[in-house]
């Protein structure tokens, strides 16, 4: 690959073209918005002037909603050897391109992808070029797809360090409903709670209630058109999701209730989610995408002042111990707070032990 087009300069249109930009690729860059474009360029990611003649990809990452009709006036001008679109759903887009009347010659020129990877900001001053590196990112081929296409789509890929995944398109739309669409909701309703809740509330919020908001800080014009392209599986999940908020409701009513039977009853329906939660929560890909691992935490009071992690961080390299993964909790009206160090579990007396000697209050 030596040339691409990149339509769409957001988030995820220009990391890519930052990505490829950085391997030696010449990428163009186009935007219904020219001034977004520029600003794609001005950050490396290519030149904002049209191609001169076809390039060898061109990557489609414009909402949902548009994304037949984009790859459609591509191809009628043949503006490249190979198209791709980078939408989260993959269905729908594909069955509108077909409908569009294309020829199947040029419809083989088409693959349709998703890299499962983004962030809470949008726009292409939040993109980096290794917003990809190690997320799966998927592909759709259909029974006609040219095998050109997918190799430069697998390049595309390899370039950005993501890891290649092969679905089928409605199987694609069913997973992402439940794993990437319906968190998300989930997360916004949470989070509405807090619109209006007191103060004195708000105030008490820790590591949990982050941690289950995080995401519902998007750009909700940007989710109306991905939920838009996908109604049917979320809201297939999502009453799933609502049968079970019904049933724990109705247990915590049973909680109430002065006859010990019900609340009996209340009691295992509760415990009954919550231990289906614990047997899905251990299905989740753990570290590198590998097979969960068990591991232990280390739990270090820290001052909020520069440097402190870089010497936490050090002192555990220095006792010869691997850091799996880390969480901060910050004290609420207190510069310091409490930094969670993930970790084998034979580890721990060792990362302990070293810790306290360099003068670290564990906590317990």
């Amino acid at each position: 690959m030596r040339t691409a087009l990149v339509v769409g300069t957001g988030l995820i249109g220009t990391s890519a073209a930052l990505a490829l930009a950085g391997r030696g690729v010449h990428v163009h860059l186009a935007d219904h918005d020219p001034e977004q474009a520029r600003t794609a360029a001005a950050l490396g990611a290519g030149t904002d002037t049209a191609p001169e003649g076809p390039v060898d990809l061109a990557v489609v990452a414009v909402p949902p909603a548009h994304v037949a009709a984009t790859l459609a006036e591509l191809m009628r001008r043949g503006a490249a050897r190979g198209y791709i679109d980078v939408a989260s759903v993959k269905a729908g887009p594909r069955r509108e391109l077909d409908a569009l009347g294309l020829d199947a010659a040029t419809l083989a020129a088409y693959i349709g992808t998703h890299p499962m990877s983004g962030r809470e900001k949008s726009g292409p001053l939040a993109a980096t070029a290794d917003l990809f590196e190690g997320r799966p990112w998927v592909l759709t081929p259909g029974r006609d797809t040219d095998t050109e296409v997918l190799n430069l789509a697998l390049e595309l890929i390899a370039f950005c360090r993501a890891v290649p995944v092969v679905m089928e398109a409605d199987a694609h739309d069913r997973a992402v409903a439940l794993v990437s669409h319906m968190p998300h909701l989930v997360s916004g309703m949470v989070a509405a709670r807090l619109e209006h809740a007191e103060e004195s509330a708000v105030r008490l919020c820790g590591q949990g209630i982050r941690d289950v908001t995080r995401i519902a800080a998007s750009d909700p014009r940007m989710w109306i058109d991905i939920l838009s392209a996908n109604p049917g599986p979320v809201a297939d999940v999502l009453s799933d999701v609502a049968t079970d908020l019904d049933e724990t409701v109705r247990a915590l009513r049973a909680l109430q209730s002065a006859d010990e039977d019900k609340r009996h009853g209340g009691a295992s329906g509760i415990e009954s989610v919550l231990r289906r939660g614990n047997a899905g929560q251990v299905r989740v890909p753990g570290k590198h995408g590998t097979a969960p691992a068990v591991y232990e935490n280390v739990v270090v009071l820290i001052d909020d002042q520069p440097g402190q992690l870089a010497r936490i961080f050090a002192d555990a390299s220095q006792a010869g111990v691997n850091i799996e993964d880390v969480r901060i909790e910050h004290a609420t009206g207190q510069q310091a707070g409490l930094i969670e160090l993930t970790v084998v579990p034979g580890s721990v007396p060792v990362l302990t032990a070293a810790l306290r000697e360099r003068g670290w209050a564990i906590r317990q």
